[in-house]
């Protein structure tokens, strides 16, 4: 099937505060998603496969190169996909495999829109996902480069005092600080041309954070959503994100027949200036993206 790339959009991101210097990542991501279009695949199944990229480059908070949680071991990760035909679905907290994304996909036969913690990952092992538990180096290195960040006083998470996390601490081991992996969700929004949209996230969560934390990546109208005006996906702190339902309203923007670029900025707006943000937008006519940090971005 022949497709005509002007109908066709595809914008992907690789998380606020990851650098541009992974902006190849992204460029990947888009071309895995472009083939996808012109072998016929409809606009989640090229959302999906730009994430996969993403989620097995472990210079990205997805997958493979998810964030380690505060104790330097543990790794919960979250992912969701929407499109405009009615697929809805994400898994949270989950752990042990190696592509959230696939598993969310899974999710959306089930009766249910999201599995989350223990009941995900045997859901996982149902469907056929192995075990995963590889912690590659770049994790542990980003882990304990900023261990001394954190000890020096410098706060990862905007607006909240290091110390609440030994303060609530609910891990199995013993408290200790720990550096931030910052807030590095990664997305993909498409078009396809039949003019369907859909969006699809995946990410290790941030650091630091508490055992079970969920972010926005997982919430429908957070960190992403698509319907027939188009598709967003945010990345940043989720706790922001979440406050704002920053996806929906951005969505909701476009679909009011404000430009994309603008809609994009004025969601930007919505989050404290120092709480790293990034949005990525389709909508029938126009794509783009809009971000309050360094992130990588890629788009078709």
């Amino acid at each position: 099937m022949t497709i005509n790339s002007a109908l066709t959009a595809i914008v992907v991101h690789g998380g606020a505060g990851a650098g541009a210097e992974h902006s190849d990542g992204c460029q990947l991501a888009v071309e895995a998603a472009g083939r996808a279009l012109a072998q016929g695949d409809g606009a989640l199944a090229a959302a999906i496969a730009a994430v996969l990229v993403l989620e097995d480059d472990d210079r990205f908070n997805a997958g493979t190169g998810s964030a380690l949680g505060l104790d330097g071991e543990t790794v919960e990760m979250d992912a969701a996909l929407m499109d405009t035909h009615g697929t809805l679905a994400a898994v949270a907290a989950l752990r042990s495999v190696k592509n959230p994304i696939l598993v969310a996909r899974d999710v959306a036969r089930t009766p249910h829109y999201l599995l989350v913690g223990e009941g995900a990952q045997r859901f996982a092992r149902l469907m056929g996902h192995a075990p995963y538990d590889v912690i590659p180096e770049t994790a542990r290195r980003k882990h304990a480069a900023l261990l001394a960040k954190m000890d020096a006083g410098q706060r990862p998470m905007a607006g909240v005092d290091n110390a609440e996390f030994s303060r609530y601490w609910n891990y199995d081991s013993v408290p200790t600080l720990a550096g931030s992996q910052g807030c590095d969700t990664v997305g993909a929004v498409v078009r396809d041309a039949d003019g369907h949209f859909a969006v699809a996230g995946s990410t290790g969560g941030s650091a630091p954070s508490l055992l079970g934390r969920v972010g926005d990546t997982p919430l429908v109208g957070c960190g992403f959503y698509a319907g027939p005006a188009g598709a967003v996906a945010a990345t940043g702190i989720g706790e922001y994100i979440i406050r704002t339902m920053l996806a929906l309203r951005v969505y909701h923007w476009i679909e009011d027949g404000m430009d994309l670029h603008e809609a994009l900025r004025k969601g930007i707006g919505l989050v404290p200036p120092d709480a790293n943000t990034g949005l990525i937008a389709v909508s029938q006519t126009q794509s783009g993206w809009h971000a309050n940090a360094s992130t990588p971005t890629a788009e078709r």
